[in-house]
């Protein structure tokens, strides 16, 4: 329940008068501080005055007083900083690392507050705070939707900045594995990276005027041309192109059986994809300046708006039969996913790593020219009266509901904190309607 007391100091949930320490010394809180998620004194930064002195320093939170030396804060001197120890349970003294005695406040957690807790991470719904939604001010929604967006987008920043790593620090070859991973659309994500991170890029640089040799390359290094073959066609050259190909650079394809095809539509096939990228990589529209040197919503659709080679238009695989002729273009819907989920990020990445604030604006501004997605998890949200008006909400609700209802994290949501600090009664009375 150590969090609750976290939540009780933090939103200040506690009487603001009459606070005195275990010592009798009165206890002004002007600032709770700044909550510190990294290692140190749970609150940052708080102004307190103690005994009529204002002191400016850090707390530390904990349930009963001997959790103090059961951390061994004790003989840490990161702790000696501590101006106030708030506690619930005050079982005992402590003291810094040179033996100063620290002041402790004793502070129950409102009864209101953990039964509200307890109600909220029990619930059966989803999302468990529907009860509140339709009653909070429309700010309220707006403002916490706006703020997850761009948690999302840094989220979505972190996984770019670690494979960029991988890719040597060059961008471009990170522009290139982040929409190869996109290309998986879920299933396949993992596959696609691990494929993209094992193509050499200055191998297939080489021959990038050459449709057929992308495709032979490709196609190797995905392991999809191991399956022996007599017949000469598309396939059977693709493989004697690959040998050739693979013995000058040294080539070793990954496994195979990384690639997932149940329950899968054949537009989705592996094969399919990978003749899609092979094509847009050999026009050119696969690189960096392209992906981020323009605000147009869509020019950047267009960039995905190409088609495939004469065998991928009645084949969805090396062995499937001929079907009817089709473009092979990627869909709207498929492309409007790409733009989301990898062209934004990496421009809002991209432009945090040139602390370029136009770039990450950008980003900003072209979730909202997208179009909400529409999936059970928006679906779930617009039944409890929270509306997607574009991909910027959309995608803000997927933040909350994979970065905080599944891991019942409900006091850092601010959804969840109304619901805690108030019990429904209260809000059916006073709040307005959205």
């Amino acid at each position: 329940m150590e969090y609750l007391l976290h939540y009780t100091w933090k939103h200040r949930l506690f009487p603001l008068q009459g606070l005195l320490t275990t010592d009798g010394d009165e206890v002004e809180v002007i600032s709770p501080g700044r909550h510190n998620a990294d290692a140190g004194p749970d609150f940052l930064d708080a102004r307190l005055r103690i005994g009529g002195t204002l002191w400016v320093g850090n707390v530390e939170i904990h349930l009963r007083s001997s959790d103090w030396y059961r951390h061994h804060h004790d003989s840490d001197g990161a702790y000696d900083t501590v101006v106030l120890h708030v506690v619930e349970d005050a079982d005992c003294d402590v003291t810094t690392s040179g033996g100063v005695r620290i002041p402790q406040l004793r502070v129950d957690i409102p009864h209101e507050v953990s039964e509200n807790y307890n109600e909220l991470s029990m619930s059966d719904y989803h999302p468990r705070c529907r009860e509140v939604l339709p009653m909070l001010p429309r700010l309220t929604i707006t403002s916490w939707l706006s703020a997850l967006s761009v948690e999302r987008l840094e989220y979505r920043m972190q996984q770019i900045m670690e494979r960029r790593k991988e890719c040597g620090l060059s961008w471009e070859d990170t522009a290139f594995v982040t929409v190869a991973r996109t290309f998986g659309f879920g299933k396949n994500g993992d596959a696609f990276e691990r494929w993209a991170l094992a193509l050499p890029s200055g191998a297939v640089g080489k021959h990038r005027d050459d449709l057929f040799q992308v495709e032979a390359l490709f196609f190797g290094m995905a392991g999809l041309l191991s399956e022996p073959s007599d017949a000469d066609g598309y396939y059977s050259r693709l493989q004697g192109e690959w040998r050739y190909l693979s013995k000058k650079f040294t080539l070793t394809p990954i496994d195979p059986t990384v690639w997932k095809f149940l329950r899968m539509r054949p537009q989705n096939f592996p094969h399919r994809r990978i003749a899609q990228l092979a094509m847009l990589y050999h026009v050119g529209r696969l690189n960096l300046a392209r992906m981020v040197g323009t605000d147009d919503i869509n020019q950047l659709l267009s960039l995905f708006d190409t088609d495939v080679s004469d065998f991928w238009r009645t084949h969805y695989s090396f062995v499937s039969e001929p079907s009817r002729i089709n473009s092979g273009r990627l869909s709207a819907s498929s492309q409007r996913l790409l733009v989301l989920n990898c062209v934004i990020p990496l421009l809002f990445a991209y432009g945090r790593y040139r602390l370029d604030e136009t770039l990450t604006n950008r980003a900003l501004d072209l979730l909202e020219q997208l179009p909400a997605e529409t999936n059970h998890i928006i679906s779930r949200w617009n039944d409890a009266g929270v509306t997607c008006r574009s991909a910027a909400d959309s995608q803000a609700l997927i933040q909350l509901t994979t970065r905080y209802c599944e891991a019942k994290d409900c006091l850092r949501c601010r959804f969840g904190y109304e619901y805690i600090r108030h019990n429904p009664g209260f809000l059916n009375e006073k709040s307005v309607p959205v």
